[in-house]
């Protein structure tokens, strides 16, 4: 039963849709199973021989919605905001692609509600703000495990949504308006708008646990697409400053309700360097002309929220940390064209903490605010590589940097990018 589940290596952003859009050229179903409209997946492809290249980023659709002959579902570990799966519905459309009967959304995935939005931007303006995007996705989360969420299949009766909402509404309002001093919302206009918003997601709700596990009987390929990145796993991140889910690779099977034994490869990305948004520990952070470099030349700024992305050197002691947790049987380096025309690239092998040297990533915060990155240093080389069709076409330096990541994490690098289409990666055969 062969499912590929690609998971980001570092704090999200690494790229991810752009690996699974290329993957999805030779898969069957290409499938999300967590986050919710905080994700977002830049793909571009042509541009060749002068023509204009197409982009497009997506939030909730999976990312190979682009290949006609591939079906997307978007699994119960979803948090979905009904409104913005629409228009990008309405978007994917527009630029000719047809989603009808190719789209499927699970009947268990659970809806974020305006009250959750709410509820995070009032709480983004505390003290104790975590850098959130304000899309609602912990509020929809934390209803989901208090067993008081909303799901899709919810959507399906007027009377149990009216009855649910009522009481969600209610509850939440007395906390907007006791505790954050925010504006309260109407119950009865929201019931009209979700019963609406459930006439335009019908044609596209599904038993998808069940439409998986009948793709795999008959030997499909799927590929299980996640959101943010494993250091920003609920679990295993650097908690608190994480997301509301399980971006490692356990929270493929639980999100699309498929079992361990189907997955037989796990591909994990990393930038050449690392990034990330929001508040939280990043212990190569650059906060120097270097960084800005890197956030300049990367064109690091939210694909969602078009915040600044902090930016540093990769770090060896998280990637060996996320290679672990996931068992990635492969890396993909993303943006190593980002790196070409430094004098020196470095990355991070270990840290020193209260001065003693560790290769382990720590689990509180705390340590890792007091980690020093212990480097070593490269060469730096001329030229993207963005004409390369070998491994061996690559600048020299870049190679001896890609070889010494391979070699630190142990894992294999299964495919190299050295631009934004498409069409700029290097698959590596294994042992290539």
């Amino acid at each position: 039963m062969p499912v590929t589940v690609v998971i980001g290596a570092q704090w999200g952003d690494e790229g991810k849709g752009k690996l699974v859009d290329l993957m999805a050229a030779e898969a069957d179903v290409v499938a999300r199973y967590q986050g919710g409209a905080n994700a977002g997946h830049t793909i571009a492809w042509g541009g060749e021989n002068g023509a204009p290249a197409q982009q497009a980023v997506l939030h909730l659709v999976p990312s190979g919605v682009f290949h006609p002959g591939t079906a997307c579902v978007i699994g119960g570990g979803v948090v979905l905001d009904p409104v913005a799966l629409l228009e990008e519905i309405a978007m994917v459309e527009g630029m000719g692609f047809s989603v009808e009967g190719r789209l499927f959304l699970s009947h268990t995935a659970h809806v974020i509600m305006p009250y959750h939005k709410r509820l995070d931007a009032a709480r983004e303006g505390t003290a104790d703000a975590i850098g959130t995007t304000g899309r609602g996705i912990g509020p929809a989360y934390v209803d989901k495990y208090a067993r008081s969420g909303i799901r899709v299949v919810d959507l399906l009766d007027r009377d149990t949504l009216a009855r649910k909402l009522r009481a969600a509404v209610e509850q939440n309002n007395t906390v907007l308006r006791a505790i954050y001093g925010a504006e309260t919302l109407d119950v009865e206009a929201i019931v009209e708008e979700y019963v609406a918003l459930d006439q335009r997601l019908d044609p596209y709700v599904k038993d998808t646990a069940h439409y998986l596990h009948e793709a795999l009987s008959k030997g499909k390929r799927v590929v299980a697409e996640g959101a943010q990145g494993a250091l920003l796993d609920v679990d295993f991140g650097t908690y608190p400053f994480v997301t509301s889910s399980s971006p490692t690779v356990g929270g493929a099977c639980t999100g699309l309700g498929i079992p361990p034994t189907a997955i037989d490869r796990v591909v994990g990305i990393a930038k050449a360097y690392a990034t990330r948004v929001g508040h939280g520990p990043f212990v190569t952070e650059l906060e120097d002309e270097t960084g800005e470099f890197l956030r300049r030349v990367g064109h690091e700024f939210g694909a969602t929220t078009g915040r600044p992305r902090r930016c540093g050197w990769l770090d060896l002691v998280a990637l060996r940390y996320s290679a672990r947790i996931n068992g990635f049987t492969e890396v993909a380096i993303t943006k190593l064209d980002v790196l070409a025309g430094m004098d020196e690239v470095k990355v991070c092998t270990h840290y020193r903490i209260d001065g003693r040297e560790t290769d382990r990533f720590p689990a509180d915060v705390p340590s890792l605010e007091r980690a020093e990155p212990v480097y070593r240093s490269f060469e730096g080389w001329e030229g993207s590589g963005t004409d390369a069709t070998r491994f061996e076409e690559l600048p020299a330096a870049a190679q001896r940097y890609l070889r010494f990541v391979e070699q630190e994490t142990g894992v294999r690098i299964g495919s190299v990018s050295t631009g934004p289409r498409r069409e700029e990666t290097l698959v590596l055969e294994p042992g290539g």
